[in-house]
């Protein structure tokens, strides 16, 4: 990974936040920041047959920069202002900075990142655990360093993709996943049989972690990587299958964009909106004529399944 001046240094910009404030926080990172980090607490064991997430317990939303990049200071003024102006309206707590070496970040936590199953089949191996686990018959392995982009399998909308892609993608099918982060989803739609994934990331960290990702996966043939946003235009091939974790700002902006991409009568799952905000995804989606079929929810946050008419 490669930095403005290649200082190997970045700033770790970091607030914690309650359930319902992760998505406004989120967004704010995404802007100004590099990369968006969630850490949450979790209760895992070993061998990643239990994997339980306190509802309650603060989260924990960090961003980088660049230590040399002449934006930084700039960037950082806006990410403490803005974090400032939020916790006058929900428990969110002060901007906490410091300096870390890439190589110090990149090893700190993964003493705490263990193998842990989502939905039947989906199993989540970090990269440096790989030697400790033995697969056991169908399971879908995916190797993963999530590196500095989001997406380690244990946030609630993460998993509920994953689980509504183990119940929603036939083997030669053709998928879209928008705000790829590490590549999770997309690794796993090539691992349970997608012909072709489109993996699009618009922050190139993210976007290298997850072509990284990829590659240690295997996959390559399968998944390609973008950096950039959705194409506004009509694709050359429509998508069988279109993955949007994300934000529901970002989700409401590019519902036209989406459809665009999407076969009629294709399946979108969106993810990254909590529970109390779904109704308002929702009516938005039916006014542009989406068909709904389900929501799935797990803790405060909802993954819709909507079909295009």
């Amino acid at each position: 990974m490669s930095s403005p001046g290649d200082s190997g240094e970045w700033l770790e910009l970091e607030t914690r936040a309650e359930p319902e404030a992760v998505e406004s926080v989120s967004a704010v990172f995404a802007e100004f920041g590099q990369g968006v980090a969630i850490e949450q607490v979790v209760e895992s064991s070993r061998d990643g047959d239990v994997v339980h997430l306190p509802a309650d317990a603060p989260v924990s939303i960090k961003t980088y920069l660049p230590l040399l990049d002449p934006a930084t200071e700039g960037r950082r003024a806006r990410i403490e202002q803005a974090v400032w102006a939020l916790g006058r309206l929900r428990d969110v707590g002060p901007l906490q900075v410091r300096t870390l070496r890439e190589t110090d970040w990149a090893n700190a936590w993964k003493e705490y990142f263990f193998v842990h199953r989502v939905g039947r089949r989906t199993v989540i191996v970090p990269s440096w655990r790989e030697s400790d686990y033995e697969p056991r018959p169908d399971d879908v392995v995916l190797l993963l360093d999530p590196g500095m982009a989001f997406g380690t399998g244990l946030h609630p909308t993460t998993r509920l993709c994953l689980q509504a892609l183990e119940d929603m993608l036939e083997p030669g099918m053709r998928v879209l996943d928008v705000g790829a982060g590490s590549g999770i989803l997309s690794i796993a739609a090539a691992r349970i049989g997608a012909a072709r994934v489109e993996a699009v990331e618009i922050d190139p960290v993210a976007a290298s972690v997850c072509r990284e990702n990829v590659s240690r996966n295997e996959v390559g043939e399968i998944v390609s990587v973008r950096t950039g946003t959705l194409d506004n235009r009509p694709p050359a091939e429509h998508f069988d299958r279109v993955l949007a974790n994300i934000t529901i700002a970002t989700l409401l902006q590019l519902e036209a964009a989406l459809a665009m991409q999407l076969r009629p009568g294709g399946l979108a799952v969106l993810s990254g909106v909590l529970a109390e905000r779904a109704d308002e995804l929702l009516d938005a989606l039916r006014a542009a004529g989406w068909r709904y079929e389900r929501t799935d929810q797990e803790q405060d946050w909802v993954a819709l399944l909507v079909r295009r008419p």
